[in-house]
C-alpha cells in the first residue's frame, strides 16, 4: 500500500498547494464571484436568491465568498434562482479563467521561454 500525503484545502486564492501556482483560482472562488455578479446585475438581494434557492442566505453568501464548495445541485438551485442555464453559468466562469489564464501567460518572466508546443520551459 502507497503511503499519501494529505494536504490541508486553501481557504484563500493566493495560498499555493502542491501542483498549483499562487495565482490559479480556484474553481468556487470563480463560481462564487459569477453568481454574486448575476444576482447583483438582476437586483436580488442575497435574502431574495436564497429563499428561491431553498437555501439559508448564510450559505449562500459563503458559496459568493468561495468559502463552502457547493455540490451540483445547490449550484442547480441557485442558477435556477436567478434564471440562468447551468451552461451559461459554466461557460462564463470557465471564460474568466481562460482569460486569467491568458492575463497570467502574458506575464511570464523574461527568462522563461514558450516553445512552439503546450506548456513552458525554463531557458538555460
Amino acid at each position: 500500500m502507497r503511503n499519501r500525503r494529505l494536504h490541508a484545502v486553501p481557504t484563500s486564492p493566493e495560498a499555493p498547494r502542491p501542483g498549483r501556482t499562487a495565482r490559479e483560482p480556484l474553481w468556487r472562488h470563480l463560481l462564487g464571484r459569477r453568481l454574486r455578479r448575476e444576482r447583483t446585475e438582476r437586483g436580488q438581494t442575497l435574502t431574495e436568491t436564497a429563499e428561491r434557492a431553498g437555501i439559508s442566505p448564510q450559505y449562500l453568501s459563503e458559496i459568493e465568498r468561495g468559502i463552502k464548495e457547493p455540490s451540483s445541485e445547490m449550484i442547480a438551485a441557485v442558477a435556477g434562482a436567478l434564471e440562468v442555464t447551468l451552461l451559461d453559468l459554466t461557460v462564463a466562469v470557465a471564460r474568466e479563467l481562460n482569460g486569467q489564464r491568458a492575463t497570467a501567460q502574458r506575464q511570464v518572466p523574461a527568462n522563461v521561454t514558450r516553445p512552439s508546443g503546450q506548456g513552458f520551459a525554463l531557458a538555460a
